[in-house]
């Protein structure tokens, strides 16, 4: 294969990576592992760990398997499958948990519209306290409104 189609792979995983975030959020994390997710929603919560973020080992699980098969036994597209996963979660990490939580105070003065649209959709998703009437279930798309607020 080509290295112009393995990259093609690459972003195309991490593209379709944000409706899987999606689906899994609204229907795994606010439902049957809802005990895994339900302290990222306290806001008292101060830890330094959340039983939330076993979810991070939970999706790195596929990723570190494609990587296995995708060499194994030479080089093929399960590597690039893996390799898009691996970059969503490393966006999902920068995005989710450094600019929007500030659990790492490394973006804290953003005045980037998308950013500050971003930070918006999930701040809305946080005011449901519990696992019902949830909304902005994604983490890099958001909709239009969040940005004319």
């Amino acid at each position: 294969m080509s290295i112009l189609l393995y990259i093609l792979i690459t972003i195309l995983t991490f593209l379709v990576m944000e409706g899987v975030t999606w689906l899994t959020h609204k229907f795994v994390m606010h439902g049957f592992l809802w005990y895994l997710h339900e302290d990222h929603h306290q806001p008292k919560y101060q830890g330094v760990f959340e039983k939330n973020d076993a979810f991070f080992v939970i999706f790195a699980i596929p990723s570190i398997a494609l990587f296995y098969f995708g060499i194994n036994p030479e080089l093929n597209f399960l590597f690039f499958i893996g390799l898009g996963i691996l970059c969503y979660g490393v966006a999902y990490f920068l995005i989710h948990d450094v600019l929007i939580h500030q659990r790492f105070k490394w973006f804290k003065n953003t005045k980037n519209k998308y950013l500050v649209g971003l930070r918006k959709a999930h701040k809305i998703h946080h005011k449901h306290l519990g696992k019902e009437h949830g909304e902005c279930f994604g983490m890099l798309y958001v909709p239009w409104k969040y940005f004319s607020m």
